[in-house]
């Protein structure tokens, strides 16, 4: 069953990922990339790797589809004729929900059938996980660590030019300004209606 279940989501995958970089329609792309990453942390999943396959629902479903749908949202996009449309989308976001639903429903009824002598011991993925990366890969993890932040500090530095349009306050030129300095009262005859 678990044998079945791995090269059925195996295939679902490469032909989501293949759907993906084909189809011309962004949308459908999207909902593609979203099969394509179900499947992937359903693999995982069968794997017993349990915190990388909920890492990459909770990522990248959760995080760079978000941003994907944000860049086709600010495309130049006619909304009157993509709501017309609406009803094309249908069938494909039908049979990526599907796909999805057999996905979580094999990977559940295939969950119980897990011998326990294929687990290695008691303790759990992320708690090994953890011993392992925080033990025997403490200084790549720290090397890794440190490249990020130099590369989030760089991209900080890039975006943080001058602006030469800017208009600052110097406030302690504010605070020495006068009340002659800044008002003028100009007397001036009034004007009669006559």
């Amino acid at each position: 069953m678990i044998t079945f279940t791995f090269y059925l989501f195996a295939i679902i995958l490469i032909g989501a990922a293949f759907s993906v970089i084909t189809v011309k329609n962004p949308v459908h792309a999207a909902l593609f990339l979203v099969l394509a990453f179900f499947s992937s942390a359903a693999i995982w999943l069968l794997l017993q790797a349990e915190f990388l396959a909920i890492a990459l629902v909770l990522v990248y479903v959760g995080a760079v589809m978000v941003l994907f749908l944000f860049v086709v949202m600010m495309l130049d996009i006619n909304f009157s004729k993509l709501r017309e449309g609406f009803v094309n989308y249908l069938p494909v976001a039908i049979i990526v929900g599907a796909l999805i639903l057999v996905e979580m429903i094999l990977v559940v009824g295939a969950w119980p059938h897990v011998s326990s002598s294929e687990v290695a011991t008691n303790i759990p993925n992320t708690v090994a996980l953890g011993k392992v990366l925080y033990t025997n890969y403490v200084y790549p993890f720290e090397i890794a660590a440190a490249i990020l932040l130099v590369a989030m500090i760089a991209a900080i530095a890039l975006t943080m030019r001058p602006h030469t349009r800017a208009k600052y306050q110097k406030p302690e030129e504010q605070v020495k300004v006068r009340r002659e300095d800044r008002i003028r009262i100009v007397k001036m005859p009034a004007e009669s209606k006559d």
